[in-house]
């Protein structure tokens, strides 16, 4: 009961801090970090520690699958949302340290000139 507890409040705090993160940093792609690593992390920890709680196995196995799903979808939607913010100019371009996409972007508009 011990471990489920500390892992539920843990994956709550992360969770927290991913809220926080969502609101406090500048642009768009600092704010899509946070809103994806820290708590999809927080998600994983509360779902073991329910699954330690309650202990039945048809219970974990909905958790897993809860657990599978936004471990696939997070990062998807990071991206999409990240590209979209990009080509849209809400990214500010004065806190990127690498910008490959412009180099793809104008490559990619050269082959289809072409």
């Amino acid at each position: 009961m011990v471990a489920s507890s500390v892992l539920l409040v843990l994956g709550s705090l992360l969770t927290l801090i991913a809220a926080i993160g969502v609101t406090r940093f500048p642009d768009l792609l600092a704010r899509m970090h946070a809103a994806t690593k820290p708590q999809v992390l927080g998600l994983v920890l509360m779902m073991a520690g329910l699954a330690l709680a309650l202990g039945t196995s048809q219970v974990t196995w909905k958790l897993t699958l809860v657990v599978l799903f936004q471990l696939i979808t997070a990062p998807v939607s990071a991206h999409m949302v990240g590209r979209a913010g990009y080509r849209t100019g809400k990214v500010r371009s004065d806190l990127l340290v690498v910008d490959e996409l412009t180099d793809d972007l104008r490559a990619a508009r050269e082959e289809a000139d072409r």
